[in-house]
């Protein structure tokens, strides 16, 4: 029996997900962090709202992720579920969530679904996680993979370096499959390379500087918009630009303030 609300959007799901990778149809992504962001790009019809640890760096300030923790990710997660009526939810599992042992990573996982919310949780690596993707899954909770650059390992990658190595790519990709996943997600690969682990599995691959041949497309909230002053990596494309309207609307502000045009008439209350 169908709980779906006649009126109502119908909400994506992981099955959903799977389904438009056998349909042909790209899967849309985007960052949020926040209820009115959550709003808009629901409303918008985004398939995918990622409640990303990428937040220690475009709201946090951080140069990484590894300083996010679960109850960051818990709380934003939180603010994102209020502002979302159709969109499936992930939730990055942050550093240290679950690397410990698979235990760790299933009792985290729980947390971020029971407490923040969201529908399914993702985990970076794909060979070394393996083993925790394959005991969340089994609880049955959705799990979307992350494999190639993946940035909680900056430290051993030396940087944020685009991964060109072949084999551990498809291996990391089958391993993911294999633990149960529902997507995975490719990061920072030459565009042949993300083609290719796109054709070998029967999941959708969701590309960030992987090429257009992936199932779909996640780009960060502030990028896409240029919300921020933070450098740009070389797979953006921002279709709107906040930080110029911003700028301009405060200058304006700061403008009429200094010259006594606001507040004018309008914008007070009369006795």
């Amino acid at each position: 029996m169908s709980t779906h609300t006649p009126g109502t959007p119908k909400a994506v799901t992981a099955p959903d997900c799977l389904a438009a990778k056998a349909q042909g149809r790209k899967l849309v992504v985007v960052t949020a962090y926040d209820y009115p962001s959550a709003q808009l790009l629901d409303e918008a019809g985004v398939d995918i709202l990622l409640v990303g640890d990428s937040l220690g760096m475009v709201v946090q300030g951080h140069p990484h992720s590894l300083t996010v923790t679960l109850d960051e990710m818990i709380y934003h997660t939180k603010l994102v579920a209020r502002g979302s009526r159709r969109s499936l939810i992930v939730t990055d599992m942050p550093f240290m969530t679950y690397q410990v042992s698979p235990q760790q990573a299933l009792e985290n996982a729980g947390r971020i679904i029971q407490q923040g919310g969201a529908h399914a949780v993702k985990l970076e690596g794909g060979v070394r996680t393996a083993a925790a993707i394959a005991v969340i899954t089994q609880a049955d909770i959705p799990v979307m993979g992350h494999i190639g650059l993946t940035p909680q390992s900056i430290h051993s990658f030396g940087g944020f370096k685009v991964q060109r190595a072949e084999e551990q790519l498809l291996a990391d990709a089958q391993a993911v499959v294999e633990a149960g996943a529902f997507a995975v997600v490719v990061e920072g690969v030459p565009a042949e390379l993300g083609a290719k682990v796109t054709a070998a599995i029967p999941i959708p691959t969701i590309g960030i500087g992987a090429g257009k041949n992936c199932d779909g497309q996640v780009l960060v909230f502030h990028d896409l918009f240029q919300y921020g002053l933070g450098r740009r990596p070389k797979f953006v494309k921002s279709y709107a630009h906040l930080n110029q309207a911003i700028q301009q609307g405060t200058k304006a502000f700061i403008d009429e303030v200094r010259e006594g045009k606001f507040p004018a008439e309008e914008h007070q209350y009369s006795s």
